[in-house]
């Protein structure tokens, strides 16, 4: 398994679902910045509410398919869930259909993220409960001040590179604010 970052700018994804799976993937896509195209042949009243007008009625077909580059599936039955994983992949989509290992190509860590400081703890889809029960542990350990911590130090690595300091001069700098306000405890304790 390799963990990568996509950048949503770059990756539009085809959603299809029915129900509270399909609602809580398109919450973290939308989190994340994603452009989202929703498809649902049968959406529940909280699909339809959370989509809004990026619902699509009905499966997608290749055509619907062909301008995305990933597709998330979540609660359709196996045979569609199967169907649209192989359209999709003929289609050069990397997919991942929710709770089943066997059709992914990918699969969606559990995420913890305060503004661009994003902690992804994945289980290689062996067990979304184990990863589940890990991010609200790292979620009270990586309270809601680190995303301002993190732009802090972004604008310290922008000013000193600004002012032609080397890497090494970079990485001392950010450590001294880090070790010196305690962020990961006293330093050699």
């Amino acid at each position: 398994m390799l963990p990568i970052s996509l950048c949503p700018e770059a990756v539009s994804v085809a959603l299809v679902g029915i129900g509270d799976k399909a609602v809580r993937r398109l919450a973290q896509l939308d989190e994340g910045g994603f452009t989202v195209t929703v498809f649902s042949d049968n959406p529940s009243p909280d699909l339809v509410l959370a989509a809004g007008d990026r619902l699509r009625r009905g499966l997608p077909g290749a055509a619907d398919l062909s301008t995305h580059r990933l597709l998330l599936v979540a609660d359709l039955d196996e045979a569609p869930s199967a169907d649209l994983a192989i359209l999709a992949r003929q289609l050069g989509l990397l997919v991942n259909v929710e709770d089943r290992t066997a059709l992914c190509d990918f699969h969606l860590p559990a995420i913890v993220r305060r503004g661009d400081l994003v902690v992804a703890i994945s289980t290689g889809g062996q067990s979304p409960r184990l990863a589940g029960r890990l991010r609200l542990f790292a979620e009270r350990l990586i309270h809601r001040d680190w995303g301002g911590r993190l732009a802090r130090l972004g604008l310290l690595r922008a000013e000193l590179r600004a002012q032609g300091k080397a890497p090494h001069e970079i990485s001392r700098a950010v450590d001294a604010v880090i070790d010196g306000e305690g962020w990961l405890g006293r330093p050699g304790a």
